[in-house]
């Protein structure tokens, strides 16, 4: 016998595998012959006796044979029902429920119609509701009906009844397996439109998991599925970081079919984030890319936003418009698509805001206007923003339409400016009197020689 059936068992009492394999032959003639009650009957009567006994074995391999005596002859309904009452008999051995629901999980593909394959699949989860040590069955059994669910169009109901399964607690489960459960759970509530509980499930998955070399495939369902939900919430950094994943995974930078999209879908992303000290550092590390080069486009694109010069925006639509714009970020077809576009005109905006706040320590309204191709109001908008973000320092003084960048100094900065030149002039004068006598001594020495 396999030790794996008897651990945390009773101890057996008495082996009655030789009346097991004596009754068999029997039981499969009746069932040959029709007489599936008379089978079950035999199968009924020695199986008491091997659970009072506590015999692991034997006990199995009855259950195992009641269930393919109703799956071979098609009876589901009695199929149902021997399952039913074999789980509920009192001291039943618990690895032969597990044994007896996983051989009857065989027949499930074999039901003759959608209806009959409902009935056996929540007939077999009501026997393992609330039970450890068939909680895997129950969570595969569930798939099989949140599948049946998502091909009638029940969305809502799939994504809930997937949802009443906590794969994460279960130990006994395959960590491929449940990761793999847990990224269906986040693609059924993308669909049901649910992002909220979409985040809270994300959070199950530890990503260091995907640093395995045969997880290559969960991972990059996973980074799609967190594309779907940043996107949809405008988190285009996050975005970014998820392109940056899967353009890192092996098998998408080995094929070059593959990689330039996910590239160009890393850059449109990163100059569509809010300018910080994070989205600028990776800006620099991307252009720092050899493949980039490859892609002329986006690398013109970088170079815009890294160098402090100032970018038109009229002159930017013209030259990345035919073609950005047959893109999925910045498709014409789409409204998400045309707010994108007007989000990268406000980003190319902001970057021209903070090039003038750099080279400007004063500008007049009029000025900026010709500078930033904006109305007034529009001008004021953005600088305001900047402003807030923290990104430039500006004052604006509307009597008399001039933008102040120049930050006034305290009165602590000013002391401290004013020591610090006092400091370099001592240094200066110190250092002169010192070259005075070197001179001095030398010519000294000259004439005494």
């Amino acid at each position: 016998m396999d030790p794996d059936y008897i651990a945390n068992e009773p101890k057996m009492e008495k082996d009655y595998s030789e009346s097991v394999k004596g009754l068999l032959p029997e039981v499969e003639q009746l069932a040959s012959s029709g007489q599936l009650r008379q089978a079950l009957e035999k199968l009924h009567g020695l199986e008491k006796k091997t659970r009072a006994a506590a015999d692991l074995w034997s006990t199995t391999k009855l259950l195992e044979r009641m269930v393919e005596v109703c799956g071979t002859a098609k009876e589901w309904v009695m199929l149902e029902q021997e399952v039913a009452a074999m789980a509920k008999k009192h001291g039943q051995l618990k690895q032969a429920i597990t044994k007896m629901v996983q051989k009857a999980m065989t027949f499930v593909d074999e039901t003759p119609d959608e209806q009959s394959k409902i009935d056996l699949i929540e007939a077999l989860r009501t026997v393992t509701e609330g039970k450890i040590h068939v909680e895997v069955e129950r969570a595969r059994l569930t798939r099989m009906r949140v599948a049946i669910y998502e091909r009638n169009g029940h969305i809502k109901e799939a994504c809930d009844t997937l949802q009443e399964i906590q794969v994460e607690t279960y130990g006994s489960m395959e960590r491929r397996e449940k990761t793999d459960f847990i990224l269906e759970q986040m693609r059924l509530c993308l669909a049901k439109r649910d992002y909220i509980r979409m985040a809270i499930i994300s959070h199950k998955i530890n990503t260091k998991y995907f640093e395995h070399e045969d997880t290559e495939d969960l991972k990059l369902r996973f980074y799609e599925l967190m594309i779907q939900y940043d996107v949809h919430e405008e988190n285009y950094l996050e975005v970014c970081r998820h392109y940056n994943q899967v353009y890192n995974t092996k098998s998408i930078k080995d094929d070059v079919n593959k990689w330039p999209a996910v590239l160009q879908n890393i850059i449109l992303y990163l100059v569509l984030s809010p300018f910080d000290n994070e989205q600028s550092d990776m800006l620099h590390r991307f252009k720092q890319d050899h493949n980039l080069e490859k892609l002329e486009l986006c690398s013109q694109l970088v170079k815009s936003f890294t160098t402090m010069e100032l970018t038109r925006w009229p002159a930017m639509e013209n030259i990345y418009g035919p073609e950005f714009r047959t893109t999925d970020v910045f498709s014409a077809q789409t409204e998400d698509g045309n707010k994108r576009w007007m989000a990268l005109r406000d980003r190319v905006i902001e970057h021209n805001v903070r090039v003038i706040a750099r080279y400007y320590s004063r500008a007049t309204i009029t000025r900026l206007k010709e500078l930033l191709d904006l109305a007034a109001d529009d001008v004021e908008a953005f600088l305001s923003k900047a402003v807030v973000a923290g990104t430039i320092y500006a004052r604006i003084d509307r009597p008399s339409g001039v933008v102040s960048f120049s930050k006034p100094r305290d009165g602590e900065e000013q002391l401290n400016g004013w020591a610090s030149d006092v400091g370099k002039l001592l240094s200066l004068v110190e250092k002169t009197t010192h070259l005075i006598s070197k001179e001095e001594i030398v010519n000294k020495i000259a004439r005494a020689i």
